[in-house]
């Protein structure tokens, strides 16, 4: 039986977009609260305000590293990676080097990646890589899948919700397929309702990254209460 708190601990609540005031990130925290989600992604520079606001609660901070396009030097992301950590967040969400993967410059891109997990994962963070499959082919996506595995991640996630296309569900079982079962799948992108929350769910998806959180959760509520189950 599924209950609105499992899918509540399948959302990571995005707040990226540019043009958000303070107030409006305080609202989003505040909905983080309420339902208990997974984690809140928030922009690097909400980091310190979002581990204040959320302290002694369950939900995860979240920022991202690389953040939209992950052509950001490596260096770079992993001192993104520690200042994200010392402002308090315990997940990363980083995009992978897009270009360098297109060019087949497979070395670089693990050695991209793996620098940002030993960092995150010598003070016990998370690191969940971004492909950004809208431009990617599936062999793209597959060969993403496995440098990020090798590296060490823990995640692996479709998109930054702001490329052209987000998740599909052909994506997430080809991510699912490409990767050990000890390496998880996040959608993000387009994921705005109960019913695609549970499609990624059939899909193998551990993760939805989404602004529609509270639409999605009032669903569930109103669904279980109805049916006893989603």
């Amino acid at each position: 039986m599924i209950t609105p708190h499992d899918i509540a601990k399948m959302l990571d609540h995005s707040l990226l977009k540019p043009e958000m005031d303070e107030q409006v990130v305080r609202h989003g925290l505040e909905i983080a609260k309420k339902y208990d989600v997974a984690s809140i992604c928030v922009r690097p520079c909400d980091v310190a305000l979002a581990r204040e606001a959320l302290a002694g609660t369950q939900v995860h901070v979240s920022t991202v590293v690389g953040f939209p396009h992950g052509s950001n030097r490596t260096e770079v992301k992993v001192l993104e990676a520690q200042l994200a950590m010392d402002d308090g967040a315990t997940e990363l969400d980083m995009v992978l080097n897009i270009g360098r993967l297109r060019s087949g410059a497979n070395d670089e891109v693990r050695a991209d990646i793996q620098a940002v997990v030993d960092a995150a994962h010598a003070r016990g963070a998370i690191v969940k890589v971004i492909l950004e499959t809208a431009y990617l082919t599936d062999e793209q996506k597959a060969r993403a899948c496995h440098l990020a595995a090798e590296a060490g991640a823990d995640f692996v996630k479709t998109s930054t919700g702001f490329a052209p296309s987000g998740a599909k569900l052909e994506d997430l079982r080809l991510m699912r397929e490409s990767v050990p079962a000890a390496v998880r799948i996040k959608a993000a992108g387009g994921v705005r309702t109960l019913d695609a929350v549970l499609a990624c769910r059939q899909a193998g998806c551990a993760r939805c990254g989404a602004t529609a959180t509270e639409a999605i959760m009032q669903e569930a509520e109103r669904r279980f209460a109805e049916q006893g189950t989603l």
